[in-house]
């Protein structure tokens, strides 16, 4: 049942792709990348965009054929249905699609946008299914698989690729650049960031589509055999922290976990999570809960490339494998765990207490200068650039206003003392 609907859902999701394309296409400013050669030799020969790309879709099947030899898999077999239907679908789109004919260039442009957000998310919609990949990212995999070389590089060099030759062959056959665009590049450049923006923000649906590919935490072990409430399901037994820079919410947590003879959890998340990525320490320690530029990020690391969870973007890698650790700690109980988005990845498991710890500037400024021996100054710029890394790295992967009170179950001022802070995290973990 859960093939049958991954394939149904990609079966969609390749409808709607070709409605993108086609859409993308009927603006009249360059077609997708992958397209583009098919729409030129279309606009030259007594064939349809859809025949030609079957037929260039069958010519990057051989090659794979050719580069992967021995690695050869059932599913690169299966791209020769696929690329058929995706001809069709194109072909039966672009006739949908013809009373679309914008001779105002605004106009024009609205109708690339509207088909880039339409081939974005029909992308998504494949990628969500995760059964077959299209001739083009798979063609590109295969070079990847074989040469060990960089995914996003690659599939930026295919797409390039793709663009010179239609142009190429534009200029032989007419003389001038005749199907590729400004709007190539646009395509190149937003398809895969708007996919990568539906997969982000529609995460939440996955559990509803392929429910029996999630296991619930909540309410953990809440009975015994007689049916009777064990103390487990009475209280929480794991305490995620969440600080500002400079709150000493480390050192307290690390208080509070030898005083509850409760294991404790920063650090070590990243030689854990270092274990299952093959990502030194060193290289996790420098990206975790840092994020410079969201938009920059998705830009660059476009959805294309999570098709094969070994090219994952070193940052998404990361945070998966993070979240992964803190998720079997919290499942072992009796614990403190610091920061990494703790707070939103165990948001449903009733055994959590979820904490933030703040603490006025000044008293944060005089720690970062005992700590670090750097003068007041720096120090205030230090906390100010770290919250910031931290609050953009927090929505980015969460969607939430990182320190607002309604994510925790506690904001305590540090400043307010050890002797306070643990009577109310005594209390609310008995609660």
């Amino acid at each position: 049942m859960n093939k049958l609907k991954r394939y149904l859902l990609f079966l969609a999701g390749l409808f709607i792709n070709a409605l993108g394309v086609s859409l993308v296409t009927k603006a009249s400013l360059g077609t997708s990348p992958i397209s583009s050669i098919p729409y030129v030799l279309s606009l030259k020969f007594p064939f349809t965009l859809g025949n030609f790309t079957i037929i260039f879709s069958i010519l990057l099947i051989l090659l794979q054929i050719l580069i992967l030899r021995k690695n050869l898999k059932m599913e690169n077999i299966l791209q020769i249905p696929v690329s058929i239907a995706f001809g069709y679908f194109i072909d039966l789109t672009m006739y949908m699609f013809f009373w679309v004919n914008p001779q105002n260039y605004a106009i024009k442009l609205i109708a690339l946008f509207a088909g880039c957000i339409v081939l974005g998310f029909g992308v998504y919609m494949e990628v969500l299914a995760d059964v077959v990949m299209l001739p083009g990212e798979s063609f590109v995999r295969a070079i990847v698989q074989t040469w060990n070389t960089n995914f996003g590089t690659t599939k930026i060099m295919f797409d390039s690729s793709m663009t010179i030759i239609a142009g190429g062959l534009s200029v032989i056959f007419f003389g001038k650049l005749n199907g590729v665009r400004e709007g190539t590049i646009i395509a190149a450049l937003l398809v895969g960031f708007i996919a990568r923006l539906f997969g982000k923000h529609l995460e939440f649906v996955k559990p509803y589509i392929f429910p029996e590919n999630y296991e619930t935490n909540k309410n953990h072990n809440t009975s015994d055999e007689n049916g009777k409430e064990t103390s487990e399901a009475r209280h929480k037994n794991v305490i995620v922290i969440g600080r500002q820079y400079g709150s000493g919410g480390h050192d307290i947590g690390k208080i509070l976990a030898d005083k509850l003879g409760f294991d404790f959890y920063d650090q070590e998340i990243i030689k854990m999570a270092a274990g299952t990525t093959g990502l030194t320490s060193e290289f996790i320690e420098k990206r975790e809960e840092t994020m410079t530029n969201s938009l920059l990020y998705d830009l660059v690391n476009q959805m294309y490339q999570y098709r094969d969870e070994k090219e994952e973007a070193p940052k998404d890698k990361i945070f998966d494998a993070e979240s992964k650790v803190i998720r079997d700690l919290a499942n072992k109980g009796n614990c403190v765990i610091i920061g990494r988005c703790s707070d939103y990845v165990l948001r449903d498991d009733d055994r959590v207490l979820k904490v933030f710890f703040t603490a006025p500037m000044e008293s944060r400024i005089e720690r970062v200068m005992k700590r670090l021996g750097v003068e007041s100054g720096n120090a205030q710029h230090r906390i100010r650039k770290e919250d910031k890394y931290r609050a953009d790295n927090y929505r980015y992967y969460t969607g939430r206003i990182w320190g607002v009170s309604a994510n925790f179950d506690l904001t305590i001022n540090i400043d307010l003392g050890i002797d306070f802070i643990e009577k109310c995290i005594d209390d609310a973990l008995k609660a």
